[in-house]
């Protein structure tokens, strides 16, 4: 079989599982406090089975970064979106709304444009121990930007899942490459324990920061993860491991309409999806106060003559 359609296929999977493990962590992280810490969700079942998920899409993802390149591969995660949707409207006892399936058929169409563009070739260049390490260093400073407190925090913990387990991806790539590759013969080295630590640091930095971000909600928070992992991998692609774009112009003509279609699909999902999100009860107004009639009678002094002249008369009988 191509080597290109089995890297599609495991990325199917793996986006399934992704997905999966997504609307797991969301329905998670409704039913914890804001301040539950990581030794807490140790104790939930659910969040031993969203790790699982985790692991199993990222194996299957492991082994398509095998057999396809960056360019190719990390677009494809963007399904993880399109399968959390069914996912997640099945989750809440609903149905999928007009706008998500219109978002849904976007994004699909934008992902179709942009996999004109990849290389299909196998990857064959891995990072250096240098690049390695500016790559996590330069991480490491991004993700401690965007986790700073301030407003919004649920789409900055989002952006900095995804940028995290962007580079993952791109760290796991040269791991699995050089281990694989017969022509060195080397199972051990320096540099493959460096990148084997930060991929094991990012890719767990990713799943906690995705954690956080879904306390707001599913849709939001998963379409920033899912455009900023593709993202953060294709560039580290394209700059350091010799990727290109194929195609020309016409091709760049089609990337970019395939972009704009995939945003769009993707705005779309998560408007529709946030907009499907249980909100609070309104709290009922308590009801105006009705003024209570005074019960005070002011007696007429004209009522009290009677008795002044009956005291009148007894004090005059006393003298």
């Amino acid at each position: 079989m191509n080597a290109t359609l089995i890297a599609v296929a495991l990325s199917l999977v793996s986006a399934a599982a992704y997905a999966s493990a997504a609307v797991a962590q969301a329905r998670l992280a409704g039913r914890t406090a804001p301040g539950t810490g990581t030794l807490r969700l140790l104790g939930h079942g659910a969040w031993w089975s969203a790790v699982g998920l985790n692991a199993g899409g990222a194996l299957l993802h492991v082994a398509a970064l095998k057999y396809g390149p960056l360019t190719l591969v990390q677009p494809l995660g963007a399904l993880t979106l399109v399968a959390a949707v069914p996912l997640g409207a099945r989750a809440a006892g609903r149905r999928v709304s007009t706008t998500e399936w219109r978002g849904t058929l976007l994004t699909l169409l934008g992902l179709g444009a942009l996999l004109t563009t990849a290389g299909g070739s196998a990857p064959h260049q891995t990072l250096s121990l240098v690049e390695a390490l500016a790559v996590g260093a330069a991480t490491m400073a991004v993700v401690a930007g965007l986790s700073r407190p301030g407003a919004r925090p649920g789409l900055r913990h989002a952006a900095a899942s995804g940028i995290t387990s962007g580079v993952a991806s791109a760290l796991t790539q040269t791991l699995t490459v050089a281990v694989t590759d017969h022509t060195t013969g080397l199972l051990f080295s320096w540099r493959l324990v460096v990148v084997a630590l930060l991929v094991s640091a990012f890719a767990m930095g990713g799943l906690l920061l995705s954690q956080t971000a879904y306390r707001g909600g599913l849709g939001a928070p998963l379409a920033v993860v899912t455009l900023a992992n593709p993202v953060a991998a294709a560039a580290i692609g394209l700059a350091l491991l010799g990727e290109r774009l194929q195609g020309g112009t016409i091709s760049l003509i089609a990337a970019l309409l395939g972009s704009a279609a995939a945003v769009r699909g993707v705005f779309l999902l998560s408007r529709a999806q946030a907009g499907a999100a249980p909100g609070a009860a309104p709290v009922p107004m308590p009801a105006p106060d009705v003024p209570v009639p005074s019960r005070v009678v002011i007696r007429s002094p004209r009522a009290l003559r009677p008795e002044h002249g009956h005291l009148r008369r007894i004090r005059a009988g006393r003298s």
